[in-house]
């Protein structure tokens, strides 16, 4: 009897140690390998120690001047002009601001100062044309030509501005949007790098393409940092890289630079052998990880920092205006503070996903992080907390390994909860008091696997009058694995996947002029009956409506159902559907109605479709490259007066069944490379020989263009519109025929033309 107990308790004791083995292998594998699935769980880890933490006050220093709902109603649509912005800084100056920083960008000139030139080109065209141009007179034009006057004005402020001024720009990470890069600029680089002897570089997130302001702008700043946010795997904004390396040199976030300003203090970044170890503020230390990311220790739900919106500064005066800090309404001075100008209008702001909240105005994660600096309230791990983490591990391991076959299932049970709650608050102690993340999710894992190892190699072993007891253990693991799938939902129901497609993008023109002539019951009636047609023709065509953006339809063709010729089926449902409208049309003149025209994008390659958006509402629908694309060509019929654009992936096949002319080569905003667009004029076995020859004739006179032949295309063009005098797409390239005969273009013009509509 007393063998065969020692024989049983050799048995158990050897499979403990196996399993103590296997358990704390996994969980070191946890630890230290790269597996998404756990990684995820740690992340979701951080999010709960947050929310079990609780929300805290920051720091009065840090002010949002936002563009709101109220500023928009009061200040017009967002972009405003530049003088309004010129305004908002000087008001900031005279309000005693002390450190002012744009999380908005200044990429492109006014729209005003552009219209401004080309009224003054068409002045001068004029002035030639009659004769009445003089030296004087030209080099005037020419100097009113070469300055914004809104620009200048939002430059002049900044420099005569009494606060120190930071303007936000932004890094292309990706290779895809390296092109032809600026060189680094002032203001925005650290002021120096401290790195150990032989060191020659440190590893951090690196960009290829800088998006800066504009020059004259950028200029008048005291400092530019960037605002690029990197969340994590799961979409949730943790960390914020501190340092990107750009050119082999390190560039500061808009945050660094505002906390620095602030304090009147330079910022540097210390290197040690294995990477980054910090970012030196003054006296303050910032701890990053090796690569130069800083975990935000965020203060809470939005609105924790006093949200002032930018018309009531503008309307304002003094220093003290209306503020709102956690949905309560109060007043704040602006004097001495950093004021961080930004969006949370919705429609026109940086929406992102923090551990507190899944919608967060991008502006308040910055704001978040210079109150961590300057309070020196950080979240750390550090490389010495790995031996708490292995030690966590090794004791969960060691403990249940030695115990829990000593125990019955109900006090085992007990145990290891004990030891998984113990880790748990010490891992929020941390966290809470000290600022320390420990790594749960492996300590956790290795007493779970401990635990079921043993449980049911005990359970295996039990006699058989307790077999019913195995039997519902075993039972009772199924129903187990499918809850854990139940509470991952996004692991069945969110994503997507690579397909080609078709997509499909169309607009009423002028849609917002005839709203105003309509009453809201006709105005639904008429758009209902044209929705209705449209898409009737769209689900003929075995298309899928993606959504319905007011008048515009957007749609894609090959997906979910495989379509093998989708660009073929898409093009004939969109020439069908302009078809559909001309009867329309009749029909609405007979009737007293508008006569609506709609323009049509279409655009073929590969897109992301799948069910996409929350957890409690989702939508079937496409993204990438190429829907942006298609939207483009859409727009982008205003230009040449088309109604059907199609990309080049899209035209090559469909060339045998669809008539279809090339009317130029575009480079559209977004898009580095170049993209060659067709114009859609029917089925090939409705066109008349008229006009086959007049396609042709007008491909011939865009060969000669684009071989800078501008006599011989201005001649075959001419001829074109004396027979089609209403026929856009050549009138624009008969113009451009006449002024590059008058300006030639430079030497290495490559026939691109730029389009700036969207």
């Amino acid at each position: 009897m007393k063998d065969k107990q020692r024989k049983t308790w050799k048995q158990h004791a050897v499979h403990s140690l196996l399993t103590m083995a296997a358990a704390m292998s996994i969980g070191l594998v946890i630890y230290r390998a790269p597996l998404d699935f756990f990684h995820r769980i740690e992340l979701e880890t951080i999010d709960m120690r947050f929310k079990w933490r609780g929300e805290r006050p920051p720091g009065p220093e840090v002010v949002l001047a936002v563009i709101d709902e109220k500023s928009i109603a009061r200040e017009g649509k967002w972009i405003w002009p530049r003088k309004k912005i010129a305004r908002l800084v000087t008001r900031l100056s005279d309000a005693g601001a002390k450190t002012v920083g744009f999380d908005i960008g200044f990429l492109e000139p006014d729209q005003s100062d552009r219209a401004a030139r080309e009224a003054l080109d068409f002045m001068e065209k004029r002035l030639n044309a009659d004769g009445k141009m003089t030296p004087d007179l030209a080099v005037e034009l020419t100097e009113m030509r070469q300055g914004g006057r809104q620009d200048q004005g939002l430059a002049d402020a900044m420099l005569n501005s009494c606060s120190d001024i930071i303007l936000g720009y932004f890094f292309h990470t990706g290779t895809m949007e390296a092109g032809s890069a600026p060189l680094p600029f002032d203001g925005s680089r650290y002021a120096w790098v401290r790195t150990p002897p032989g060191a020659s570089s440190f590893p951090t997130l690196e960009a290829f393409a800088p998006q800066p302001n504009l020059p004259l702008i950028r200029k008048a700043a005291k400092y530019s940092g960037h605002f690029n946010i990197q969340p994590d795997r799961d979409g949730v904004v943790r960390r914020i890289p501190l340092v990107i390396r750009y050119k082999e040199q390190a560039y500061a976030p808009l945050s660094v630079l505002a906390a620095a300003s602030f304090t009147g203090t330079s910022a540097g970044v210390m290197v040690d052998e294995t990477g980054i170890r910090d970012i030196r503020i003054g006296s303050r230390a910032v701890p990053t990880d090796r690569y130069g990311y800083m975990v935000i220790n965020f203060r809470g739900a939005e609105k924790k920092f006093p949200h002032v919106s930018v018309t009531d500064i503008l309307n304002g005066e003094g220093d003290t205006v209306p503020a709102v800090v956690d949905e309560t309404e109060t007043t704040v001075s602006l004097r001495d503070k950093i004021i961080l100008v930004g969006a949370t209008a919705v429609g026109i702001y940086d929406l992102r996903v923090t551990p507190y909240d899944e919608i967060f105005p991008g502006l308040e994660i910055h704001a978040n992080i210079v109150d961590n600096i300057l309070h020196r309230d950080f979240l750390r791990h550090p490389d010495w907390i790995i031996v708490l983490d292995l030690a966590a591990i090794l004791s969960m391991g060691l403990l249940l390994g030695f115990l829990l076959p000593r125990l019955e299932i109900l006090p085992g049970s007990g145990l290891a909860l004990l030891l998984t709650g113990a880790y748990i608050f010490l891992a929020h102690y941390m966290f809470t008091a000290r600022g320390l993340i420990l790594h749960m999710t492996a300590p956790l894992f290795t007493a779970l696997f401990m635990y079921m190892g043993i449980t049911i190699y005990k359970f295996l072993m039990e006699s058989r009058q307790k077999r019913f007891i195995r039997d519902a253990f075993a039972h009772y693991l199924a129903p187990s694995v499918v809850r854990r799938l139940i509470e991952s939902p996004e692991k069945l129901v969110l994503g997507g996947e690579l397909r080609h497609i078709t997509a499909f993008f169309s607009d009423v023109e002028q849609f917002t002029s005839i709203s105003e002539k309509l009453t809201p019951e006709a105005l639904v009636e008429l758009l209902n009956e044209f929705l209705t047609e449209m898409t009737d023709v769209i689900l003929r065509y075995e298309g899928t409506v993606d959504k319905f953006e007011g008048d515009a339809i957007i749609a894609f063709f090959g997906a979910p159902n495989i379509i093998p010729d989708h660009e073929h089926i898409a093009v004939l449902a969109a020439i069908d559907m302009q078809k559909r409208l001309a009867g329309l049309r009749e029909k609405w003149a007979s009737e007293g109605r508008p006569r609506l025209k709609m323009r049509i994008g279409l655009n073929s390659g590969e897109a992301v479709v799948g069910n996409m958006g929350s957890k409690n509402r989702m939508d079937y629908t496409m993204m990438g490259d190429t829907v942006n694309t298609a939207s483009r060509l859409e727009g982008i019929n205003k230009v040449y007066g088309t109604s059907i654009l199609i990309g080049e992936n899209t035209a090559r096949k469909i060339k045998e069944e669809v008539l279809t002319r090339e009317i130029d080569q575009i480079a559209v905003i977004g898009k580095l490379v170049p993209i060659r667009i067709h114009e859609v004029l029917g089925r090939r076995k409705d066109a008349s020989g008229e006009l086959l020859e007049q396609v042709a004739r007008f491909e011939n006179a865009l060969s000669l263009y684009r071989d800078r032949q501008w006599d011989k295309a201005a001649g075959i063009l001419a001829e074109l519109l004396a027979v089609r005098p209403d026929d856009t797409p050549v009138r624009v390239l008969a113009e451009r025929c006449a002024e590059f005969r008058q300006s030639p273009p430079p030497e290495n013009w490559n026939g691109v033309y730029t389009a700036m509509t969207k």
